[in-house]
């Protein structure tokens, strides 16, 4: 299990999702003469590090706005393509000489001006594709981390050698700090990456103010990580806070480049608390932040002083008995200085509201049964907000826009599958790349006033010349009997309803995530395909406790990880005994992070159910995860002592029955190889036998073709041990 940024970053290292309607099987190649002429997969083509992996992702589009033009890019050049997808080239990189072009991501940062901002790791060269000149260049020097620069000033700010610098458009470089240091961060992202936190520098609008968190962690304690590289191992601390214990001490620092002076926003001792969702006034006079206590249940929107560090106002604050999370940092209306919208699930799910400066709720601009996934933008002409949510169905993602004084909302996409959009500079058109579980990926651009579209890209099946598995989707009721639970089911090709089955259960279960979606193929992950191509089914139910189902479908889970959602599970399984085809003798279970804490809670509390289990980078006891997210879903071991014994997987180690076999990266910073490693001592106590296997130098995913070997890894044991 990981933090929410990790969450996602664990599934995402194991599958391939492209993105895609509701609930319809999808049917792969029927049996045929003909099917074995196509192509059989391998995890070169199927996994995202193999040699040819490239080659199968559905044709795509590199897209961004000029403004209200669309613009497109490709290796070697830019320019501007229209509703048809006729393109007229405004540049090409060799324009640019001194191969400052190299591997560039191109960017037009003002609607009104010829300018392209090609960025690479040799700096940032604005470009004049008008007049085929460099009108400003930015170069990189050695050893820049954090780069953060705004389109305002043109003023960059940056880490080197654990110091924090800015230098300004002229190339006059300024050094903040001078105690940076493994124990004192300066510029980074804090608290693990929790509460929405990726980054830890903040421009105001304008680029004359420069804010960022300084994260004091020298009394953390370190965990042991080891480099096993040298001819003699180094030792290679993290700083970990395990719940429960010391955290670290969080401020934030305004530097203000006229005066080249820093003050500290005054929010008081920061012991035990949390600073999240950093936003900037529009008259870049004022600083925003969410304030969250260490118990996670009481939550405050603060305001300060940008000049001096003064504290302002309260502006809102929200309570629960188990948990708020900010996640949203408030958002101004592009039209009304004097308003924002601020996110909160307080009414069930998460929805917008908009307040005033002076911490008055103005008005709920959403509400319902349903969750809004992501605010999009504004079109300042209809003075609406463009959003994401799933209202059309809990697998779904369509975009919408939001009328703000009315609250009317007009439907911008198809009403299927998941939509992705970009807006324009001033809302008035997206482009929307979206799939469908028969439709790898569209392209449309839209009028977000109407939301008429017009198909700018329609990819065909980057698989159409392989051997394709049957692709479902359906619905179960959860262990409480009332709440739907979707799940997804992968068969072999060749599928026969008379045969059975060697079935394995692919799990994840936890918060910030799921599984299951109306993506290309419900969602599938590729090692799905991999294992109905070798003769398995492979089944995956999104249980309470994951994302997207509202506040309490979330929290059913608190102070006791991994019951309800095993409970959910066994649901999962109670379905596959009703359907022949399955061989429930040959059952097998896997999942990474969270879900490899889920694939060994199965494995010890139902031995007798599961044969063969596949756990990667496993929680084996939450006291050894860390303080943010352990304490947010757990409380600490001492206000939980119930539920911490009750969800270890320590004494339990006895119990296992069947074969299972642990990966980790031995160096994960995440989930820490303390619980693997006191796992096997258990097991080793108890008498039983796991298996283990470790990737040296690799973190809590692996990284490149390492992931190749690794799933092949999983698969040769489901072959061993379950086949």
């Amino acid at each position: 299990m990981t933090n929410n940024q990790h969450c996602i970053r664990a599934i995402m290292a194991l599958c391939f999702l492209c993105a895609a309607p509701i609930l319809t099987a999808m049917r792969g190649q029927n049996p045929s003469a003909t099917q074995t002429q196509k192509k059989l997969f391998t995890l070169e083509d199927l996994n995202f590090g193999g040699t040819n992996f490239h080659n199968l992702r559905p044709k795509n589009l590199f897209l961004t706005w000029w403004g209200e033009q669309l613009m497109y890019q490709d290796a070697e050049e830019g320019g501007t393509i229209d509703a048809k997808g006729q393109k007229k080239t405004l540049f090409r990189t060799d324009e640019i000489g001194e191969k400052a072009h190299s591997a560039f991501y191109a960017s037009y940062p003002y609607a009104n001006e010829p300018l392209v901002l090609l960025k690479s790791t040799k700096g940032r060269i604005l470009f004049n594709f008008q007049e085929k000149s460099i009108a400003w260049r930015q170069d990189a020097l050695p050893n820049e981390t954090e780069q953060h620069w705004n389109k305002a000033s043109r003023a960059l700010a940056f880490k080197r050698d654990n110091q924090l610098f800015v230098r300004n458009a002229e190339g006059n470089e300024v050094q903040l700090t001078t105690d940076g240091s493994h124990e004192i961060v300066y510029g980074e992202a804090v608290h693990r990456n929790e509460f929405g936190i990726d980054e830890g520098l903040f421009w105001s609008p304008d680029g004359q103010r420069l804010a960022f968190y300084r994260m004091d962690q020298s009394m953390v304690t370190d965990y042991p990580q080891v480099d096993i590289d040298p001819r003699v191992a180094e030792y290679q601390p993290d700083k970990y806070p395990m719940a429960g214990m010391t955290s670290h001490k969080v401020t934030v620092g305004i530097y203000d480049l006229t005066t080249e002076k820093t003050v500290y926003l005054q929010a008081g001792d920061p012991t035990d608390r949390y600073f999240t969702n950093i936003a900037w006034s529009p008259d870049c006079h004022t600083v925003y932040m969410f304030e969250l206590n260490r118990d996670q249940n009481d939550c405050r929107l603060v305001s300060y002083d940008a000049a001096t560090g003064e504290r302002i106002a309260e502006l809102y604050r929200e309570t629960s008995p188990k948990y708020v999370e900010p996640l949203h940092p408030i958002v101004f209306l592009p039209w009304d200085n004097t308003k924002f919208i601020l996110q909160s699930q307080r009414d069930g799910y998460n929805h917008l509201y908009l307040y005033n400066i002076k911490g008055e709720e103005q008005k709920q601009l959403t509400s319902g049964p349903w969750v809004v996934m992501e605010l999009i933008g504004f079109n300042k002409k209809t003075k609406s907000v463009v959003i994401a949510s799933n209202e059309k169905h809990p697998l779904q993602r369509n975009l919408y826009s939001v009328n703000v004084a009315n609250g009317k909302r007009t439907p911008l996409d198809n009403g299927e599958g998941m939509h992705y959009a970009t807006l324009s500079e001033n809302g008035t058109k997206l482009y929307d790349k979206y799939a469908t579980p028969i439709l790898p990926r569209n392209i449309d651009v839209v009028n977000t006033a109407n939301g008429k579209g017009t198909r700018l890209l329609t990819a065909e099946d980057p698989w159409k010349d392989f051997v394709i598995p049957h692709y479902e989707s359906g619905t179960i009721k959860a262990a409480d009997g009332v709440t739907d639970l979707y799940y997804r089911m992968v068969k072999p090709a060749d599928f026969d309803p008379q045969k059975k089955y060697p079935t394995v259960v692919y799990v994840y279960g936890g918060p910030h995530a799921h599984n299951v979606d109306a993506s290309w193929h419900w969602g599938s992950r590729s090692w799905e395909t991999y294992m109905a191509q070798k003769g398995y089914i492979v089944f995956i139910l999104d249980n309470r406790g994951s994302e997207n189902r509202g506040r309490d479908f979330e929290q059913a889970t608190f102070r006791q990880l991994g019951q309800i959602e095993m409970q959910d599970q066994m649901k999962g399984v109670a379905f596959l005994r009703t359907l022949p085809y399955v061989d429930m003798s040959r059952l097998g279970v896997h999942g990474w992070s969270f879900g490899g804490f889920m694939t060994i809670s199965l494995m010890l509390n139902y031995p007798d159910v599961f044969k063969t289990g596949v756990a990667g980078g496993p929680v084996i006891d939450w006291q050894w995860y860390e303080v943010m997210y352990g304490e947010r879903y757990m409380d600490t071991p001492e206000q939980n002592p119930e539920g911490y014994a009750k969800t270890s997987l320590i004494n339990k180690a006895g119990q296992l029955k069947g074969k299972l076999q642990i990966i980790i990266g031995y160096n994960d910073p995440t989930v820490v190889p303390q619980h693997a490693l006191s796992f096997l001592k258990a097991c080793a106590e108890a008498g039983t036998q796991p298996d283990f296997f470790a990737y040296p130098g690799e973190g809590h995913n692996m990284r490149g073709h390492n992931s190749v070997h690794l799933h092949e890894r999983i698969t040769q044991y489901f072959e061993d041990y379950l086949k």
